[in-house]
């Protein structure tokens, strides 16, 4: 009993730390970006319309969004604002009601958050802090995320690379959301979803790459 607590309770290594964050990162991938744009094939494939195909894919992660606040017991920031554009954007798409209009909503929906976390930069918790909280529990525990805390109340310099961060972030987020407008009014509609996903793959990998980077250069990791 007493080896079965100690190995419970002890300290996790460096490749199980990055496993869970790895865990944490393809589940979100998963049910953010493959389940919306596979449903959107899978339901024109099926027969739907264009325009209820888009509607309905891009629905599909809301369930999983509420699901995850549920179980963690308490409201979280980002899935929350998830939430609040998918309804917003559903009732604009239900006005309007064309699939091509449905794809640039999606675009500006999209630059609204890189707006958004444009303007966190300034507040309490920058959109980086906010993010990572997840990825430092999943990778650190609890104690991690204190600590992750407490360096952000007590280091004015360690506030400073946050927003650095959160600005990057918010920069490559609202320059992704026009690149998506101009494919969106050019391409095909069937082929948006997914030239988009896969622009935005691209994207995400750099900024993911440059994050780790950076908090591994500047002493950030949890």
């Amino acid at each position: 009993m007493s080896e079965t607590l100690t190995a419970a309770h002890r300290p996790l290594t460096k490749r199980e730390k990055n496993a869970a964050v790895r865990k944490l990162v393809v589940k979100q991938l998963l049910l953010e970006l493959a389940l919306p744009l596979g449903g959107f094939y899978g339901l024109q494939a099926a027969g739907v319309s264009q325009w209820l195909a888009l509607l309905l894919g891009s629905l599909l992660a809301a369930p999983w969004l509420v699901h995850g606040m549920v179980k963690r017991r308490r409201l979280e920031a980002m899935p929350l604002f998830t939430l609040s554009l998918m309804v917003v954007g559903a009732l604009m798409t239900l006005v309007t009601g064309s699939p091509r209009v449905l794809l640039i909503r999606d675009s500006w929906l999209f630059g609204m958050v890189g707006l958004w976390v444009l303007g966190t930069l300034r507040t309490q918790r920058p959109f980086v802090m906010v993010m990572a909280r997840p990825m430092v529990i999943a990778k650190a525990g609890e104690e991690g995320w204190r600590t992750m805390e407490t360096r952000w109340a007590t280091e004015p310099d360690f506030r400073h690379k946050v927003r650095v961060l959160s600005a990057v972030w918010g920069v490559a987020m609202t320059g992704d959301a026009l690149v998506r407008v101009v494919l969106a009014v050019t391409l095909p509609v069937g082929s948006v979803p997914l030239v988009s996903t896969l622009q935005w793959l691209v994207v995400l990998a750099g900024l993911i790459t440059f994050h780790k980077r950076y908090i591994a250069r500047h002493g950030m990791e949890a």
